[in-house]
């Protein structure tokens, strides 16, 4: 059995003024893709595995055009190369938003679908805060999509994606798609899945399952920060008896739906004055303080300054900010060296709403990464030891600070772009408090623009009537 693999990965906020461009992503093509170990679970089928591009970032702007139709371009011949096929892996996010297009998920596997032809089977794996379309639908033949947030599933969704592509390959069957929009449009911070009722919701799943006639169930929560028609939640089944497929997309939407007042942060939440306020009055340690509205892994810019002024503001000691997104800054202070003092202008480089600081300090220690725009600096600017990075990133895990010296678990306070914490970061904090600060994923989604999100759409709208339609690949229906 011959079997392609590829994929475009990232989640892109429409209200982002940052475009993503190629230098921006990492780029897998050809055999490189199978020396990832993101590809391991692909040594569970013996197959001969024909890879051909894949590229990913961490969440952002809109990807520019020129970018997106490089990218698909190099995809598409390198499908081409790797005829004939039995089957296709396609691993998305499902958020993908190319500048002056909707649906560029729709775009790419329809290109996929239109050089493999109708008899091939095309498989798809997403992230839960995907966005779909009967265009999606239509093009493939199987789904899957991950079953937590934060996302601590991944090889596993790839898994029951495979499995389900080479059952097709193995049996001849070609199950039924079907999916049932749900006007339900919330942010990742309200639904994660630790926390009630996406938690059951979730653990749902697999009893959905529990017929042979069903192989798969999913629920997409959607991604809100993209401005466009598909942005919706949605049940999505996989399946072999239309009927049970059909009641099954039915009965999971409908729970949905009846669960959307319940859902709700999972941490405390406040203005960014308020946190700080009550991280500096805490006696237990260490607060962490979650900055959501500039959340570089929700698509946030990564340079806003609020939060940096408040700490400053309010005199906040033995304090850790990871960080600010700022190459004039960085290149400021390698050009100083450790331990100088200096004097910056820090944030509003990126997003013309976020305004810049001046700020004196010490340089700590520089980082200078694998290359120019991988280098970081930690500055010492009263209390705060502020940690400064020539390109938009996160900082979850512990290496990420342990690489500059750093130890979160040993300060009063520590500071993070983010939303909801990620699994490394969660249990040390002694309490976290997510401020919900302006940016371009604004956790107050119902003041955002709405120009192409579909209408009524909780809970943009509210008092509204709504019962589920299921609709199927165009094939079948």
């Amino acid at each position: 059995m011959r079997v392609a693999i590829g994929g475009l990965h990232t989640e892109c906020s429409s209200y982002n003024p940052v475009k993503m461009t190629d230098h921006d992503f990492t780029i897998w093509v050809g055999d490189e893709m199978l020396r990832q170990g993101y590809f391991d679970v692909l040594k569970r089928h013996d197959a001969t595995y024909l890879p051909t591009f894949y590229a990913r970032n961490i969440a952002g702007g809109p990807v520019a055009s020129a970018t997106y139709d490089r990218f698909k371009a190099d995809f598409v011949q390198r499908l081409r190369d790797a005829m004939p096929l039995d089957g296709v892996y396609l691993a998305m996010h499902g958020a993908v938003f190319v500048e002056g297009m909707h649906d560029a998920e729709g775009d790419w596997i329809s290109a996929a679908r239109d050089v493999v032809g109708p008899s091939c089977v095309i498989a798809v794996s997403y992230d839960l805060h995907g966005n779909l379309s009967q265009r999606i639908i239509d093009a493939i033949d199987v789904f899957s999509t991950y079953r937590t947030a934060p996302h601590i599933d991944i090889p596993q969704t790839q898994q029951r994606t495979l499995d389900m592509l080479f059952r097709c390959l193995k049996t001849g069957q070609k199950p039924c798609l079907a999916w049932a929009p749900v006007p339900v449009l919330l942010p990742g911070e309200r639904t994660s899945t630790e926390d009630e009722p996406a938690k059951s919701l979730y653990a749902s799943l697999p009893d959905r399952e529990s017929t042979p006639e069903i192989w798969d169930a999913s629920l997409m929560v959607g991604y809100v920060w993209a401005d466009e028609p598909r942005a919706t939640a949605a049940a999505v089944i996989t399946g072999t008896d239309p009927a049970k497929t059909q009641a099954a997309a039915e009965d999971l939407a409908q729970a949905y739906w009846d669960a959307r007042d319940a859902f709700a942060f999972g941490m405390d939440t406040g203005s960014v004055q308020d946190c700080v306020t009550r991280a500096v009055a805490s006696t237990s340690r260490p607060v962490i303080l979650a900055e959501s509205g500039d959340n570089p892994t929700g698509g946030g810019v990564g340079d806003r300054t609020e939060l940096l002024c408040e700490l400053l503001d309010q005199q906040a000691q033995d304090v850790i900010f990871a960080g600010i997104c700022d190459l004039p800054a960085v290149d400021a202070c390698f050009a100083a060296g450790e331990n100088a003092d200096v004097t910056l202008n820090i944030g509003g480089t990126l997003d013309p709403g976020s305004k810049p600081v001046t700020a004196s300090g010490t340089v700590l220690r520089l980082h200078p990464g694998d290359r120019d725009d991988q280098r970081q600096a930690v500055v010492q600017i009263s209390g705060v030891r502020l940690v400064l990075s020539a390109r938009r990133r996160p900082y979850h895990k512990i290496a990420d600070f342990a690489a500059l010296g750093l130890d979160p678990r040993s300060v009063r306070i520590l500071a993070v772009k983010s939303g909801y914490l990620s699994p490394e970061l969660a249990p040390l904090a002694n309490p976290a408090m997510m401020l919900l600060s302006p940016g371009v994923v604004d956790q107050y989604i119902e003041r955002l623009p709405r120009n192409h999100k579909p209408a009524p759409t909780y809970p943009f709208d509210k008092g509204f009537d709504w019962s589920p339609q299921v609709y199927f690949k165009s094939a079948q229906s």
